[in-house]
């Protein structure tokens, strides 16, 4: 299974009153972790879009687990939990410095099409993105 890192400064703007990480920002860390894990993998969103298709979320859990605070830094690690013909699901951990478990997450994606919002297989797309998908997922189907 392939996993990706990205470290992330904690920034006092993204801290309630309490200096606690508020509970939205950990959905902005997990769009950047896969963004980073695509990256990774040599492709883009942008690239994506570019050519006229969008990813939107259609399902989202997250479970948080121990609260993190300004000044702290995030390791978010993002991994290809599942991928079909149609939907792609992305696991997530958010760790603490000392490898604590801040938060774990999945967020369940379709491929669509800009125009349209009619979906599409990213092997339609991309035969070479959705093979890599499904070298990588952690549960294959």
């Amino acid at each position: 299974m392939f996993i990706s890192e990205k470290e992330i400064e904690i920034r006092y703007a993204e801290t309630d009153q309490m200096g606690v990480v508020y509970h939205a920002n950990y959905l902005v860390w997990m769009e950047i972790g896969r963004t980073t894990l695509i990256e990774d993998l040599g492709y883009t969103y942008a690239g994506l879009e570019r050519e006229g298709y969008l990813s939107p979320v259609i399902d989202l859990s997250i479970q948080y687990k121990a609260s993190m605070k300004y000044g702290q830094k995030a390791t978010v690690r993002t991994w290809v939990e599942s991928h079909g013909k149609l939907r792609t699901m992305y696991g997530y951990e958010i760790l603490h410095e000392d490898g604590t478990v801040a938060a774990t997450a999945k967020s369940e994606h379709v491929l669509v099409k800009k125009d349209t919002f009619r979906p599409v297989s990213l092997k339609k797309v991309h035969a070479a993105w959705d093979a890599k998908y499904n070298e990588i997922a952690r549960v294959q189907g």
